[in-house]
């Protein structure tokens, strides 16, 4: 969900709820202050990302002694996708922003690794890429044109990667996965598995992959990863079947042969073991879903 956008000027200061999942956005224009509960205020400046991760309350303001005042009705009152505080001038604040929402059942992949705040400076190694990004997507938000929401969209996926490219660079041991695609062993092992997961991978292939020992790779593994590797690929695995469940996209018996399972009927056990529930079960749930939502 990109915008709206937020323009500025004068004294300011809005205090934002918590929320679920990831923010990403940008300075276009202007400084302001970020100040998250329980972290040291930070002034952001022209160029300037952010990256927030399932965070605590936070607000954005135009000086640090500013009295804040709920953000939630501000934006309620957003027209032609701009928040406007004080007359439109061209020393405004200019800052765009996308709320990033993921399968609540997967969600926990990412969101679990990620600091509550992440700021990349203009003058970083990837700043000035998110720069750039930042101000596609400001543009993107700033104009009526045909398939305007998906580039926003894709855009703000994009932002998303980079930024966690940039948090894995600034990172000296960034944890689980995400720290471990940049190891060479493990990092390898890791990208075996993404790309194949049908197959019946064993210890002994990916410890060779990653041209270590069984016993090594395992402690390496675990160390990085936070799980052992054949608990990661089960999880890996049960991961993209609710993801295939949820979208009705292949059969379960297709879906088993697909996430590496030699029978259905194996399959189905670790499903219930890792999801609670059985595959046909969490299939229908998730067909019930939307009507559920659609009358609430």
């Amino acid at each position: 969900v990109v915008g709206p956008s937020l323009r500025a000027v004068g004294e300011w200061a809005l205090r934002f709820d918590p929320f679920l999942h990831v923010r990403v956005g940008g300075l276009v224009r202007g400084t302001c202050w970020l100040i998250l509960d329980g972290h040291e205020p930070v002034l952001l400046q022209e160029g300037d990302t952010f990256m927030l991760g399932n965070p605590p309350p936070y607000v954005l303001a135009s000086a640090l002694d500013a009295s804040p005042r709920p953000a939630a009705p501000v934006w309620a009152g957003a027209e032609d996708e701009f928040v406007r505080i004080g007359p439109e001038s061209e020393d405004d604040l200019y800052l765009c922003a996308g709320q990033i929402m993921f399968d609540e059942q997967n969600a926990a992949l990412l969101t679990d690794l990620l600091p509550p705040l992440v700021i990349v400076r203009v003058a970083d190694p990837h700043g000035r890429r998110l720069a750039q990004l930042i101000d596609l997507l400001a543009t993107e938000v700033g104009v009526t044109a045909a398939g305007g929401p998906l580039v926003q969209n894709h855009l703000a996926q994009i932002l998303l990667v980079h930024m966690l490219r940039a948090h894995a660079g600034q990172t000296d041991h960034p944890t689980g996965w995400l720290g471990a695609l940049n190891e060479d062993g493990i990092g390898a092992a890791l990208r075996a598995v993404h790309a194949d997961v049908a197959h019946s991978w064993s210890l002994k292939e990916l410890a060779e992959i990653s041209h270590m020992s069984r016993s090594a790779f395992a402690q390496a593994f675990k160390s990085h990863v936070g799980v052992p590797p054949l608990e990661y690929l089960i999880q890996w695995r049960m991961s993209l079947a609710r993801d295939a469940l949820a979208r009705d996209t292949l059969s379960i018996s297709e879906l088993a042969q697909a996430t590496g399972y030699r029978s259905e009927s194996a399959f189905s056990t670790a499903f219930r073991r890792v999801v609670g529930s059985s595959p046909a079960q969490f299939r229908h749930q998730a067909r019930q879903l939307p009507r559920d939502r659609l009358s609430a």
